[in-house]
């Protein structure tokens, strides 16, 4: 038997049962047994895997989902992980993202503003609250970054976005397609509160960024930010936030997307 933690975060209880659902579904056809054994303090599920194809599973669930490192020594230097972002750090002019670490302390991963200014801006001198609202940067957005450096003595873990968080964005302003980003609901919470504030056929589809994490895709000329207001209501347990390629393409002075 073998426990494991998910880069699944659950905000209440009663997400536990999707995410039950999830490994179920998932892992069918397995011989393997799954139990969710505890959350940790922020969040994240912890799971036991035992049976003939425990293997299998795990590797199913890396893939998937990520597994977080619980202790600084787990993590390797270059290596790509999931993470969710906890907070905006305008003093240090960085962003913190949760990647698991809480033995013997909680360490987060940071991304500083100058790797921000490089690898999405072109160069260009932006604020980090700026470059937040700009990218739709909020606490509980995934990311997948990878770690440059790793401070042992210091307890200090310093990453920048990963190739396939830069493709994401390359697309997504590509596209010249608004996105709703919802946190912390389900798929089907999503689409339901879609469908009573009578928003579902201004959307085209919806993304999983994670099993709580979903952006919906608006149809040309539809503004995100304009559905919030009444898909809120429906929604009062997560946080939206939006992203728009026109306002990148604006403010950056692009017409085509401005990184690669």
């Amino acid at each position: 038997m073998l426990t494991v933690t998910l880069c699944i975060k659950v905000h209440r209880d009663s997400q536990l049962r999707v995410v039950e659902k999830f490994l179920r579904l998932a892992l069918k056809g397995l011989n393997v047994e799954t139990e969710i054994c505890g959350i940790t303090s922020r969040g994240w599920v912890q799971i036991t895997v035992s049976g003939e194809d425990e293997k299998a599973a795990l590797h199913f669930l890396t893939e998937e989902t990520g597994l977080c490192a619980s202790r600084l020594e787990d993590v390797d230097r270059f290596s790509i992980i999931k993470g969710q972002i906890v907070s905006i750090d305008k003093n240090r002019d960085r962003i913190c993202v949760d990647i698991g670490i809480n033995s013997p302390k909680i360490i987060d991963a940071t991304i500083s503003l100058q790797h921000f200014q490089t690898q999405l801006l072109d160069g260009k001198k932006f604020a980090i609250g700026e470059v937040a609202k700009l990218f739709g940067f909020c606490e509980n957005l995934p990311l997948i970054i990878k770690i440059f450096r790793i401070d042992k003595e210091n307890n200090c873990i310093e990453a920048l976005l990963s190739e396939n968080q830069l493709s994401q964005y390359k697309n997504w302003v590509a596209s010249l397609l608004d996105r709703l980003i919802i946190l912390g609901a389900s798929e089907e919470e999503v689409k339901l509160a879609l469908k009573r504030a009578k928003f579902d056929r201004d959307v085209t589809e919806i993304k999983s960024l994670g099993l709580f994490e979903y952006a919906a895709v608006c149809k040309l000329g539809t503004d995100a930010a304009g559905l919030i207001p009444r898909i809120g209501r429906n929604l009062r347990n997560a946080s939206l936030t939006v992203f728009s390629p026109e306002k990148v393409l604006n403010l950056l002075d692009y017409s085509t997307a401005p990184f690669s």
